[in-house]
């Protein structure tokens, strides 16, 4: 059972209200959300892109500008070489597009999932050297691909890294010591010596930022940079979502700027995809951009090459981008059928392995199709609550990816044992790899044997920003806190909670029946409470708390339970009716 937690941050909660026109709660949640001061305050609610960092504070970022516009000037040719998930894909659309606008002579290469694997390797090198590429220029990769680099220099290439994610290490004396690429320019918000405010944003956003720079040094037209940043703030802002990045200080700013435009009026390819899923672009949310456009984005990397997501992004007509977004729903529908069975075969394989006492999860589904390694992690770990590693055969070997929770870094424990993968990289939450099939063992063991992770660590804790009573859960209030989105990691869609809540009836929805609709009761008020949780789990716990007899009544007769509860609000608009939705989430 979870633990909850009532957030309790102190600050001038009136204060806030009266400077912000907001009510004293919804000041309460900000407060929650890390933000200390009034400044802070305003540049939540009313950021803009103004608000941004100027690039030029990343280390690095002035003088990769300055190696791009060299060879620009001197016509050499550019290769972008990305990753083939939607952060890669995104940041490599805006590279290319931003170089040919400064008439740069420039390719892109996005690796092939299970025929080059992750980031940079020699072939990638090998091939670009042949086919007369004097500058590499990395996006969402490179930070660890120092032999690969290094053959690039061997061979007189000039090497550009930009990248977002974690510098690889070693331990010296208990020290960290970086090992950063030998390339020509390392552009990384991570690197230690980088003093960037806010190192917490995705490759596509480093991206952006190096574009911004270089059209203004290199004075490109203000309408043309003006149709471009446009289209830049946009996929930089679903590329931000899907790499789960923090929606705090400048990314929430850039998600928030990319949805409202995607609202108005959404770039060829984004267009082209909301229309596809049936989003009515005026309710686009940060949802949709992480479980909707993202998805079908990520699933041509998954299944097939990045390809066609890519020449999505970058259709010059309608009818094109159409046709790509068609297929790459389609693609993202067989995806998900694949993921659920493989979720199922890890479920089995944990009963089979009696995996139930370790505190970190090695599974390996040697015919699962390794692009949807990472997804089933991520299941599989939300449902354990533990970390979760997930491997697979490959064509060369064995790969995998990893998911972890919150107390567990994944990318230092990786280290921690490195001499047993044959390449690696991550960070916290999330890591990739490639080990030789007979060391799986070895691993399941060693990172089970250097966990330090308490049963604390696992029981999943709720943390709640208001205790509040049903009757506070107005319609004026659910429209209010609208104001904090996009909600998203860092930035929560804000949970309440509240104690003697009478389940009184109960009505199935769906077409699998597999939600519900309850008419409860609070302090004498009668309300509608909408539940998408595990139906089963919910009768199972009531059952327990209050006897079949009752819970049998509760989609018939009628019935009589109390429990605490934890919701959230929502806004439900069907048939020109517009009325407060609140959603149940967790009970005991």
């Amino acid at each position: 059972m979870e633990k909850w937690f009532v957030t309790a941050k102190k600050a001038d909660f009136d204060a806030w209200s009266k400077k912000f026109n907001i009510t004293p709660v919804t000041a309460r949640i900000i407060r929650n959300r890390d933000i200390f001061s009034e400044e802070e305050v305003e540049r939540y609610l009313k950021g803009t892109l103004l608000d941004l960092y100027p690039p030029e504070l990343m280390y690095g970022m002035e003088d990769a500008c300055a190696v791009l516009q060299e060879e620009i000037c001197l016509k050499r040719a550019i290769r972008v070489i990305g990753d083939y998930d939607v952060d890669g894909i995104s940041a490599s659309h805006i590279l290319t597009k931003g170089l040919q606008a400064l008439g740069a002579n420039v390719d892109t290469v996005i690796p092939h999932r299970m025929k080059d694997g992750y980031g940079l390797n020699d072939q990638l090198i090998e091939d670009a050297y042949r086919e007369g590429i004097h500058t590499i220029l990395t996006c969402d990769n490179g930070i660890s691909a120092q032999g690969p680099i290094r053959r690039a220099k061997d061979y007189g290439m000039t090497v550009v890294v930009t990248d977002h994610h974690e510098v690889p290490y070693t331990e010296e004396d208990g020290k960290r010591v970086e090992i950063l690429p030998e390339a020509d320019v390392v552009v990384d918000p991570k690197q230690q010596k980088d003093t960037y405010p806010f190192p917490g944003i995705c490759g596509a956003f480093v991206a952006f930022k190096l574009m911004e720079l270089m059209f203004r040094r290199m004075e490109l037209s203000i309408e043309l940079r003006n149709v471009l940043m446009d289209e830049f703030i946009q996929v930089a802002a679903v590329a931000t979502v899907c790499d789960v990045m923090d929606l705090l200080d400048e990314n929430r700013i850039l998600v928030k700027e990319g949805i409202k435009r995607m609202r108005q009026s959404p770039c060829r390819g984004l267009g082209a995809l909301i229309k596809a899923n049936g989003i009515e672009p005026a309710k686009l949310s940060s949802f949709h951009l992480g479980f909707v456009i993202g998805p079908c984005l990520n699933a041509t990397g998954r299944l097939d090459s990045a390809k066609r997501a890519l020449a999505l992004l970058a259709a010059e007509s309608d009818r094109d981008a159409a046709v790509l977004a068609d297929e790459l729903r389609e693609m993202n529908d067989s995806r998900k059928a694949m993921t659920l069975n493989g979720v199922k075969e890890a479920n089995i394989l944990m009963e089979e392995k009696d995996m139930a006492g370790d505190k970190v999860l090695v599974l390996f589904l040697p015919d699962c199709h390794e692009s949807l390694a990472g997804i089933i992690a991520g299941r599989i770990k939300e449902q354990y609550g533990r970390p979760c590693f997930v491997l697979t055969r490959a064509e060369e070997g064995v790969k995998g990816s990893g998911r972890s929770i919150e107390a567990y870094h994944m990318y230092d424990a990786m280290v921690e044992c490195k001499e047993l993968f044959t390449k690696f990289g991550g960070h916290k939450m999330a890591a990739g790899l490639s080990i030789k099939e007979e060391n799986i063992p070895l691993l399941r063991e060693t990172l089970n044997r250097n966990c330090t992770l308490s049963e604390e660590d696992f029981i999943p804790k709720i943390h709640i920003d208001v205790p509040m009573p049903l009757s506070y859960a107005t319609l004026r209030f659910a429209e209010e806190l609208q104001v904090l989105e996009p909600f998203g990691n860092g930035n929560p869609k804000p949970l309440f909670a509240t104690k003697q809540v009478h389940i009184i009836r109960g009505r199935k929805l769906g077409a699998n029946q597999s939600f519900a609709k309850f008419e409860v009761l609070q302090y004498g008020e009668r309300y509608e409470m909408v539940f998408f949780g595990n139906l089963e789990k919910f009768h199972a716990f009531l059952e327990e708390r209050f006897g079949k007899e009752k819970v049998g009544n509760l989609y018939g007769a009628g019935t009589d339970m109390v429990i605490s509860v934890t919701y959230q609000l929502g806004i439900n608009s069907f048939r020109g009716k517009t009325q407060v939705q609140l959603q149940l989430l967790n009970y005991c």
